[in-house]
């Protein structure tokens, strides 16, 4: 069993900063992808960054690319989702999930574990 386990949100205003972090455990993460998705109130979840664990290879939504950064941290077990030049459309709640096959997939019927989500809230 894989646990995911998001933190980082919160209210910033536009144009500013925000840092997710989501810490896996309960299973060996080198051959896995770990990808961030969001979800607005009334909308569908969506992708926005995807990482091979074992480092390399990195994709991102294109509403978010030049923006948001996406890296691990082996060692901690943990992905992280850098947030710069926030947006109120980015308002969201982030969740994060694993990929067992390890390829860095948009399509949400790809990843097997999510995270409960963590609220970003971004004032104009």
């Amino acid at each position: 069993q894989v646990q995911l386990v998001e933190s980082g949100g919160g209210l910033v205003q536009a144009g500013g900063s925000l840092r997710l972090s989501c810490a896996a455990s309960g299973r060996t993460f080198s051959s896995y992808a770990m990808g961030w998705f969001r979800q607005a109130p009334g909308k569908e979840r969506e992708f926005v960054a995807a990482i091979r664990w074992s480092g390399g290879i990195a994709r991102y939504a294109d509403s978010v690319k030049g923006r948001f950064t996406i890296s691990r941290d082996n060692a901690k077990n943990t992905v992280y989702l850098q947030m710069n030049s926030l947006k109120p459309e980015d308002t969201a709640v982030y969740y994060c999930a694993v990929d067992l096959s390890g390829t860095p997939s948009g399509h949400i019927y790809e990843y097997d574990y999510w995270g409960q989500g963590t609220q970003v809230t971004v004032s104009s």
